[in-house]
């Protein structure tokens, strides 16, 4: 049996407050989701324990959205029934089929452990949600090779990451979905570390180390993509329904 492909997709113009916004995913999307049996549902949203600010300064133009919601399905033309949960919960949203790939996950490092908590519990920690465009000029095989094999390794070398999952777009599936062609969900072990940036930047004291690693990290960041054009949003991550389910 094939495995089951990845439908992701991006909510705007939820309610007001981190609190609505949580209710609205966990209270009333999630469970219609789950009702029509998915392989696997995955929801990231911004909730009151990640309300902090994103440390990616750039924030303008395109508006953000408030939450991801990860869906595996069997066959993508199935998803109509999917997006009509999210339709009747009155946000506005936008799909994509993505890759994903797994860096890292709960322990697969010194910075978390293995997932032991069930289903439908958050994980510890917060989520940086990152939304990121190809370069104009640069080939897809190329930006992926850069993406994939320079950034990844030198960000999981210096910062505290407890899960890193990437998403490469396979192809937009709404109608003027914006031209993002990768997401990914950085995860990290409390809102401490992405407000300090000695943790932050696996950096312990020393405040020349933060300035050395964050230059690492900006040049392989700026080696595959405008670092202008990376937008973030800061959330909380539920798995609602994985393989067993702990």
């Amino acid at each position: 049996m094939s495995e089951p492909l990845k439908v992701l997709y991006l909510l705007w113009d939820g309610p007001e407050g981190r609190e609505a916004t949580r209710d609205l995913l966990l209270g009333r999307i999630g469970p219609a989701l789950l009702a029509l049996e998915p392989q696997r549902l995955v929801v990231y949203v911004e909730d009151p324990e990640s309300d902090l600010p994103s440390p990616n300064p750039f924030t303008g133009g395109l508006p953000l959205p408030f939450a991801e919601v990860d869906l595996w399905l069997d066959d993508i033309g199935d998803r109509a029934r999917f997006e009509q949960v999210l339709a009747a919960g009155g946000v506005r949203f936008h799909a994509w089929q993505v890759e994903e790939s797994v860096y890292t996950d709960y322990g697969g490092n010194r910075h978390a452990r293995a997932r032991d908590w069930p289903d439908g519990h958050r994980s510890p920690g917060v989520v940086m949600l990152t939304l990121l465009t190809r370069p104009g000029g640069m080939a897809r095989d190329e930006w992926v090779r850069r993406w994939h094999g320079r950034i990844s390794p030198v960000s999981e070398g210096i910062q505290p990451r407890t899960r890193y999952v990437r998403n490469l777009v396979v192809a937009p599936l709404t109608e003027d979905a914006p031209p993002w062609e990768g997401m990914v969900a950085e995860c990290w072990p409390s809102a401490r570390h992405i407000r300090n940036p000695f943790l932050f930047y696996g950096a312990g004291r020393n405040p020349l180390k933060v300035v050395w690693n964050m230059g690492r990290i900006v040049a392989a960041v700026a080696h595959f993509t405008s670092i202008r054009k990376v937008r973030s949003i800061m959330t909380g991550e539920y798995f609602l329904k994985t393989d067993g389910g702990r």
